[in-house]
């Protein structure tokens, strides 16, 4: 056996490791339920100033970006977001919040709602 190192996509061991995953956690936890979730804040243009787009999977929500415009940003729109998303999960029988953090703000604003 040997561990290789890929610093290019390869689509035949990404997919498998994705088929493989699946078939996973569908023998410990059933068939896999994945449903997009978005929540956007529209101007009065009905242009999108902000939104919070994730998926609900296996009892999750995990929260793939979350992004409000400069000109609206320090008005709390951030956490109205969150808590939309998070309520609106909850109706889906959601029990945790994840996400992946990658911009400099978002580990403060994720410590504040207490994510990993």
């Amino acid at each position: 056996m040997n561990i290789k190192i890929h610093n290019e996509h390869k689509d035949d061991i990404f997919n498998l490791l994705v088929d493989n995953l699946r078939q996973f956690n569908f023998d410990k936890m059933g068939e896999e339920r994945s449903q997009p979730l978005i929540v956007a804040i529209h101007d009065d243009n009905d242009e999108v100033v902000g939104g919070i787009a994730g998926r609900t999977i296996y009892h999750q929500l995990l929260i793939e970006v979350l992004w409000v415009h400069n000109d609206k940003r320090g008005q709390g729109l951030g956490i109205q977001l969150m808590e939309i998303a998070e309520r609106e999960a909850k109706n889906g029988d959601v029990l945790l919040l994840k996400s992946t953090p990658s911009h400099f703000k978002l580990p403060n604003f994720m410590k504040k709602w207490d994510l990993k």
